[in-house]
């Protein structure tokens, strides 16, 4: 175990799925450690099979908030994975994150949507479709 480390994590990887495409559900207090425990490991295994990847995160309703250090490990990984993102669905209703994404969505060159707790099913449709 290293500092920070927890025995449940806040970040769960969100199965049945594609295969193409990662996907995360937060809640609670996400940290550096979910990063690098779930989502960075779930990024890397997909990326060993797949040129282009899809990401779908939901940051749901029990989900409160998110670390200076998962912040800084999710903007490395976008960073380093910049071209292999071909779309990204971020489900939220917490006002910052949204606003945040949609500033920052045109550095991306994925198609990149945030969606509302209500449109959850809306979103996983987007995320597989063709």
């Amino acid at each position: 175990m290293y500092e920070g480390e927890r025995l449940f994590p806040m970040v769960e990887i969100l199965k049945g799925l594609p295969d193409y495409v990662v996907g995360f559900i937060g809640k609670g207090r996400v940290t550096r450690t979910d990063y690098l425990d779930t989502v960075i490991p779930a990024v890397e295994a997909a990326r060993k099979d797949h040129a282009k990847l899809r990401l779908y995160y939901e940051l749901g309703a029990q989900f409160s908030e998110i670390d200076f250090g998962a912040e800084w490990e999710d903007l490395k990984l976008g960073v380093e994975h910049l071209l292999v993102w071909e779309r990204i669905a971020i489900v939220t209703d917490v006002p910052w994150i949204r606003h945040l994404v949609g500033a920052l969505r045109f550095l991306m060159p994925a198609q990149v949507r945030v969606f509302t707790a209500a449109q959850s099913s809306e979103a996983r449709a987007w995320i597989v479709a063709a």
